[in-house]
């Protein structure tokens, strides 16, 4: 059984400060025959394998780790936090810089990494939806049941249902096709303020100018920020139970 994520937070901060020290530890034996530079090319390797657990706090302290322990173990004065030579300020400088450098970068390839598998995902429900009411024998009631689990993913809300008939109340805030949330008149900001919390907001479900129902969605324990374009892929979702709605 894997340790609990944040157990697997605490170990790798731990690497980050821990590793540079035995590294440094371990090159002052020898640093009369290893010059700066492979040195820190070592130190550089503990902060991007820091950075590639998606924590950003891990890699930055394996990089002030390793700026703070090469100081002090492998430039002259030695064991002192203080450096006479402008050759290792700048090793030391160029360590804590491409430290912090390769941090951003690994986290930036891990959140590329998690949209490219959020989009297929939202793909995934969008085709499962379409397959069970192209296939027809799903009652219209179970494919409702599976779409409103799907856009609760998708948006990220605590509860999803379907109500028949058009939204009746003026001051529950609909979903549109564009992926534009309003009330009223009022179109709201969602990628600043979320998805109203503690409030419903629906998004209409029929073909052209039909309304068979809509989905009410709300966000009780937490505010949600929902992308445009997961906003989208929910009224998508959405669309694919009119036919089975109608029908019913």
């Amino acid at each position: 059984m894997w340790p609990p994520e944040g157990q697997w937070q605490l170990a790798a901060r731990f690497g980050a400060l821990a590793l540079p020290l035995v590294t440094c530890a371990v090159l002052a034996t020898v640093r009369d025959r290893v010059p700066a530079a492979p040195a820190v090319l070592v130190l550089v390797l503990w902060v991007v394998a820091a950075a590639a657990t998606g924590d950003r706090i891990a890699g930055l302290l394996a990089a002030a780790s390793g700026g703070l322990w090469f100081d002090f173990f492998l430039t002259a004065p030695y064991r002192q936090l203080a450096i006479k030579g402008s050759d290792d300020v700048e090793a030391t400088v160029l360590l804590v810089l491409i430290g912090l450098a390769v941090t951003e970068i690994a986290l930036w390839g891990h959140r590329q990494q998690a949209r490219a598998a959020g989009r297929s995902g939202y793909l995934e429900g969008v085709l499962g939806a379409a397959r069970l009411v192209s296939e027809g024998d799903t009652p219209a009631s179970a494919l409702v049941e599976v779409v409103a689990r799907q856009i609760s993913d998708v948006l990220g809300v605590d509860d999803c249902r379907f109500e028949p008939g058009p939204v009746s109340d003026p001051r529950v805030a609909v979903l549109r096709h564009d992926g534009t949330v309003s009330r009223g008149d009022h179109t709201v900001d969602v990628d600043r303020v979320g998805l109203p919390s503690n409030d419903y907001v629906a998004i209409p479900v029929g073909r052209g100018a039909r309304v068979a129902g809509h989905f009410l969605v709300i966000a009780v324990s937490h505010v949600t920020y929902p992308t445009a374009e997961q906003r989208r892929v929910a009224v998508l979702l959405a669309d694919q139970v009119a036919a089975a709605v109608e029908t019913a």
